[in-house]
């Protein structure tokens, strides 16, 4: 079975229905290691509360490449073979990602490309769009930028503030992303430049 490593920096909200769909046997994979960058996370305790296997790795004041070097070395060492990044508030380096290519997942709160980066949920109720939703794709040396593996849509309402969008995408958001990792772990994404292929299940 495929072990996941999973880093965040926050709560840990996709955390909690990740380790979900791992005990109902939905992910195909396990969880080996969660990583936080920020001391005290939420998501963190939560982790340990649940007997997962955790690393507290404090990010601040440290140059990215040489924090990521540490980041792999403990990814390596809990045999770590695909990462989800979870409301993990870092941009990767080049070390991270040279050592897991094209294994590595995030989660956005937007139908990509459209509204990278932060507030997605306040930049599309300002853009006046009609729809929004969440992304998972593929990291690479972009801003949310890499290759799209699977979408879902949500409709924006004319009476939707920031935080009433974000809940319902954050409903897809923890339904998509296991489903997402469980077709990466099962074998069954290959990546075509831009282009995700997903194989039917055998």
């Amino acid at each position: 079975m495929t072990r996941l490593g999973i880093l965040i920096s926050g709560r840990g909200s996709n955390l909690r229905a990740i380790a979900a769909a791992a005990r109902d046997g939905r992910l195909g994979a396990e969880i080996a290691l969660v990583l936080s960058n920020r001391p005290g996370a939420p998501g963190l305790a939560w982790a340990r509360e649940q007997g997962l296997p955790v690393c507290e790795l404090p990010s601040a004041g440290r140059e990215r490449e040489d924090y990521d070097r540490e980041v792999v070395a403990r990814l390596r060492s809990a045999g770590v073979e695909l990462v989800a990044l979870a409301g993990y508030m870092r941009l990767l380096s080049g070390v991270l990602l040279d050592a897991y290519p094209g294994r590595i997942l995030n989660i956005h709160p937007s139908l990509l490309p459209a509204f990278p980066g932060l507030d997605a949920q306040q930049q599309a109720i300002e853009y006046g769009v009609k729809f929004s939703g969440c992304t998972v794709h593929f990291v690479d040396e972009s801003l949310d930028g890499g290759p799209v593996l699977v979408q879902a849509v949500v409709p924006v309402l004319d009476s939707d503030d920031a935080a009433a969008l974000a809940a319902r995408i954050l409903e897809q958001e923890h339904r998509l992303y296991p489903e997402a990792i469980r077709l990466v772990a099962e074998g069954r994404v290959r990546l075509d430049g831009r282009h995700v292929r997903v194989s039917a299940k055998i």
